[in-house]
């Protein structure tokens, strides 16, 4: 089966061709981090006109590269959530097009299990059962996993997500947005140790809290306005790095699995995979993180989904699908 998937849920536009749920025949990625980037911070509104700009062109671009046309797709898949809502309706009218264009089925798909079936297109592919940490700009939790289809989260965010808490540290020091690639490629030259940063909620329970942390730092800035900008970068990174390695090694302890599974944008980021593997290591665990590609946002882990839910599950979606922006992961088939 061809799955054409679709990801608008924030500022990248994406289309992927997938056969069988495994096999990645084009991956497409539009980002708008240009567009964004002069209001430090996704607009909504001018994320859902691009998105109806770059979507149908993307589409084709993507059918292309598969040497595929559209009556070759057998499936569409299509994020409905959580997100912004003007970008959620784009990909979903778009998918619902085509699905009825095509007279094919259509799947939605959560944009938090999709980041976990990343693992699921690497090779070999990472199966449950694991702990799941899912970390990006928009979304930190802790998921235990004990097969695709069954999503328990048992710690999240209660404030910032930690993605959102670096892009608000990279705005404090005038750095481009999104900040977390800068922040990483500035902390390569710095000390961690050099800033005596919070470790938030380290000590307790599963839950994470990084506005805090942000705060500390402004506060630091204020008083220590001359601090090199590869420590300070250093500094708010390992910390940001530790509550996140800590708590799923936590989790993953308390409901008993020896696997961890990393997804989501900051799983891409080289001081959390050197951490993560050594500290597992030491309690006899494993981490696995998908390729730097395949943790941003991108439609191959939502095709990946949507052939899982359809082909595994029995599910598909009528094409009066509405999205959700709120849509939890807690429950989800």
């Amino acid at each position: 089966m061809l799955v054409l998937g679709i990801e608008t849920s924030c500022d990248e536009t994406a289309v992927a061709v997938l056969e069988d749920g495994r096999k990645i025949l084009a991956n497409l990625v539009y980002s708008q981090a240009d567009l964004h980037a002069r209001y430090g911070g996704v607009v909504p509104e001018a994320a859902s006109r691009d998105h109806l700009r770059k979507l149908p062109v993307l589409a084709q671009e993507a059918l292309g590269k598969a040497g595929l046309t559209w009556k070759d797709i057998g499936l569409v898949g299509v994020t409905c959530g959580p997100g912004l809502i003007g970008p959620l309706l784009v990909g979903v009218s778009y998918a619902a097009g085509v699905a009825l264009a095509c007279g094919v089925p259509l799947v939605g798909v959560n944009h938090l299990a999709a980041h976990l079936f990343a693992l699921r297109l690497v090779d070999p592919p990472v199966e449950p059962p694991f702990l799941g940490l899912i970390a990006s700009g928009g979304h930190t939790l802790l998921v235990a996993v004990p097969r695709f289809g069954e999503y328990q989260v048992v710690g999240s965010t209660r404030d910032d997500a930690a993605g959102e808490a670096l892009d608000k540290f990279g705005r404090l020091l005038g750095l481009p947005y999104p900040a977390g690639p800068h922040i990483d490629a500035l902390a390569q030259r710095g000390d961690p140790t050099r800033i005596p940063f919070p470790r938030p909620m380290l000590e307790s329970g599963l839950d994470m809290s990084f506005a805090g942390l942000k705060t500390a730092a402004v506060y630091w800035l204020r008083e220590h306005p001359g601090a090199p900008l590869p420590d300070l970068c250093a500094s708010f990174l390992e910390a940001v790095v530790e509550v996140l390695v800590e708590k799923a090694l936590r989790a993953a302890r308390r409901f008993q699995f020896k696997r961890i599974a990393v997804a989501g944008g900051v799983a891409a980021n080289r001081r959390l995979r050197e951490l993560f593997p050594e500290r597992a290591a030491s309690r006899g665990m494993e981490v696995f993180f998908p390729p730097p590609e395949l943790c941003t946002d991108n439609a191959a882990t939502v095709a990946a989904c949507a052939f899982h839910r359809y082909h595994d599950l029995g599910i598909s979606d009528p094409l009066s699908l509405s999205p959700d922006p709120n849509l939890p992961l807690h429950g989800w088939r």
